[in-house]
């Protein structure tokens, strides 16, 4: 059974989330940005990294871990490589800049590369990947995070779920592969534990050890299942030790040692298609590889199947023009920030 939903108009989301930040010390214009990302993600269909994580993000700002005023500031440079220095600001803010940054750098060299250490949570990956892309980038970005995931075969969870992003220019919009290396985000775990309705595959492990299709027992051990079992745990780690290693920020096992999902490390690339001998024909190239791709034998005829990101336009028309359904418990604890 669904929990109870209501619908917030976008501009109603925004308006609230923007008065709430106010009076926690950002500026008018950071309130006001943040507040767009929020509501953005909300509207693509990302709630989990939208609405719901909303008061999550407040309670750190107000617990200190988030700085409202704090602004990167260039650590080292090397040709197209910047080592940028987070300050504990606001993580979807820092990761704008050194996206922006990143694509700076790009259009001088033809590939940028930005890594940024000391900053927080980026909020949606996604968030990158579509802005670059739009711009006509190809954008690749990755984060290392809190400990939730075991190493195949271990017992303890030493790894973190460190979300990767890959984006591209496609017609007018983007294809945005934004994911977790664990099976199912946290944010997804936690809208199934508030519709209270199962997962759909194994997520991870509950306390004795069993994989299970209960969201709660995952939240309770804390040991998310990686994606592609052992490969997913590789992917993790590499994703790690190169989030630190280009940032000279924290690796995860200091973030864990920590407790608290803070100082972490990332890394943002982009890519100029306009400076390649073929861009003439890339988005010829790429139209042929979608048409193809959704020519694919479908295993049920009801079953549509989508590139990444084309469920995000889907979600962005409707909710645009519905408005965005959102958990009334949800919506009520943050009404209550005010």
């Amino acid at each position: 059974m669904s929990a109870p939903t209501i619908i917030i108009a976008a501009d109603e989301m925004r308006d609230r989330f923007t008065s709430i930040l106010l009076p926690l010390g950002f500026t008018e214009s950071r309130a006001t940005a943040l507040a767009e990302i929020f509501t953005v993600n909300s509207v693509d269909g990302i709630y989990t990294h939208g609405v719901n994580r909303f008061p999550r993000f407040v309670q750190y700002v107000k617990d200190g871990y988030v700085v409202p005023q704090a602004v990167p500031t260039l650590h080292h440079k090397f040709g197209a490589i910047e080592q940028w220095v987070g300050h504990r600001g606001p993580g979807a803010l820092n990761a704008l800049h050194a996206t922006d940054a990143a694509m700076r750098l790009a259009h001088e060299y033809g590939i940028g590369c930005v890594a940024l250490a000391n900053t927080n949570h980026w909020i949606r990956g996604g968030t990158y990947g579509w802005h670059a892309a739009k711009a006509g980038y190809v954008f690749i970005g990755m984060t290392n995070t809190i400990g939730v995931m075991p190493a195949w075969g271990a017992l303890d969870s030493r790894l973190g779920n460190n979300p990767f992003v890959i984006a591209l220019p496609y017609q007018d919009e983007a294809i945005v592969l934004d994911m977790a290396m664990s099976q199912y985000s946290f944010g997804a775990m936690e809208l199934a534990v508030f519709n209270d309705q199962p997962l759909a595959v194994y997520g991870g492990y509950d306390q004795e050890g069993q994989l299970t299709l209960d969201p709660a027992s995952v939240l309770t051990s804390r040991r998310a299942l990686p994606i592609g079992y052992w490969k997913g745990a590789g992917l993790s780690l590499l994703l790690d030790i190169l989030s630190t290693v280009l940032s000279a920020g924290l690796a995860g096992h200091e973030i864990t040692k920590a407790g608290i999902e803070t100082d972490i490390s990332q890394v943002f690339i982009a890519i100029e298609l306009g400076r390649l001998g073929n861009h003439s024909v890339i988005p010829k190239t790429v139209q042929q590889i979608i048409d193809d791709y959704h020519q694919s034998i479908k295993m049920n005829p009801s079953t549509k199947i989508t590139y990444p990101g084309e469920r995000v336009l889907n979600n962005r028309k409707h909710n645009t023009e519905h408005g965005i359904p959102v958990l009334k418990k949800v919506w009520e604890e943050i009404l209550s920030l005010g």
